[in-house]
């Protein structure tokens, strides 16, 4: 399995991004995918999830609630991260994971660098 994360960049505050997370490997449509996040000198936090399937559930954590969107394509294996109204205590290094229901055993991307910075 390999998930490979794309979209990340340098934006102002108040900006968007969104970000990629191309799977190959698996089949993509068994698996709920989460992002997760980790900033300089703090530990990985959770930020959102999407069931597997149709995905019509997820969830998020307070922090990005209303700004950020969480969505997927099953025919392109991919997860994505709508980031809308970027904060900078948004900077941090986004990582995606990959998990059949019921399980803990995630798979996860390499990350890619979000910076919100004027």
């Amino acid at each position: 399995a390999r998930l490979v994360e794309s979209g990340g960049g340098l934006v102002q505050p108040g900006g968007s991004l969104r970000l990629s997370c191309r799977t190959s490997g698996i089949t993509f449509s068994r698996y709920n995918m989460v992002w997760y996040r980790q900033a300089p000198g703090k530990d990985r936090e959770w930020v959102a999830a999407i069931a597997s399937n149709s995905g019509s559930r997820t969830e998020y954590t307070d922090s990005v609630k209303g700004r950020f969107t969480i969505s997927r394509d099953n025919r392109q294996n991919s997860a994505y991260l709508q980031m809308n109204s970027l904060k900078p205590e948004d900077t941090a290094v986004y990582y995606c994971g990959a998990y059949l229901p019921y399980t803990d055993n995630y798979t996860w991307g390499q990350g890619t660098q979000v910076t919100v910075s004027s």
